[in-house]
């Protein structure tokens, strides 16, 4: 009997402690669910605060806005049809004629302002020019750039290649900087006077020559004192007529 009632006690004992350890274990789940449901709040606030962050510089980079380095050549407020053609993008007339007058429908580029005949700002408006492309114009419509390195005094006259950019007041079809064969037309400052003179009153002793840069043959007609008289008559209608230049190649001014 003793050992069969001491069996009760310790069941009762257990299960009393199961039911300790059920109530721990439930009142842990609540202290959890609670702190969730309290954290997210504070979870949401944390990513709306940093996404804010995130976005403020974005708007910041969009209101500073770079101005483009094309304004610098466009005047302000002045008349669209007279601003250069960095300021304007236009439409092409495919049925202009190829050196007839014809209309372009333009608009001005971004951060560009300018007006009508009547001071009133506008983006759209026409313009009139000659339907051709920009390497057809005339030699003095661009600016080409010079080479010191061909002969200008030669047969046939050598050509060099150029690259040509048409000045801002001109408009025409197609790109404005453009390759260009052209005629050797560089100096190197020899006066075509000042070699003549020296020829015709010191030719005999080869002075023109030296002046040309020529030094042998400058020598030359030093040393024998003009060919006689013969050289000297021939180099004074050689350089009359521009035949003998300078020896670097150039032109004369």
């Amino acid at each position: 009997m003793a050992a069969l009632a001491g069996l009760r006690a310790l069941r009762r004992l257990c299960g009393f402690a199961l039911f300790l350890s059920q109530l721990y274990v439930l009142s842990g789940r609540a202290g959890s669910l609670m702190t969730t449901k309290h954290s997210q709040p504070q979870s949401t606030l944390a990513k709306s605060l940093t996404s804010t962050s995130t976005n403020t510089p974005y708007f910041k980079a969009a209101e500073s806005t770079e101005i483009p380095s094309y304004v610098t050549k466009c005047p302000s407020n002045g008349l669209c049809s007279r601003l250069p053609p960095d300021c304007m993008t236009c439409n092409t007339n495919y049925s202009c004629i190829y050196g007839k007058p014809a209309t372009f429908d333009c608009k001005v580029k971004p951060h560009v302002h300018c007006v009508d005949q009547n001071n009133q700002e506008q983006e759209n408006f026409t313009i009139n020019m000659t339907c051709q492309f920009c390497w057809q114009l005339a030699t003095t419509d661009y600016v080409c750039t010079n080479s010191t390195n061909c002969m200008t005094v030669s047969c046939p006259r050598q050509r060099y290649n150029a690259t040509c950019t048409v000045r801002d007041h001109i408009h025409c079809l197609g790109n404005r900087v453009f390759p260009k064969m052209l005629y050797c037309n560089w100096t190197g400052g020899y006066k075509w006077s000042t070699a003549l003179a020296l020829s015709i009153t010191l030719g005999g002793f080869g002075a023109d020559r030296f002046y040309l840069g020529q030094w042998r043959e400058g020598l030359g007609k030093l040393f024998s004192f003009g060919g006689l008289g013969i050289w000297t008559l021939i180099d004074v209608l050689l350089i009359g007529v521009g035949y003998v230049g300078p020896a670097d190649g150039s032109l004369y001014i």
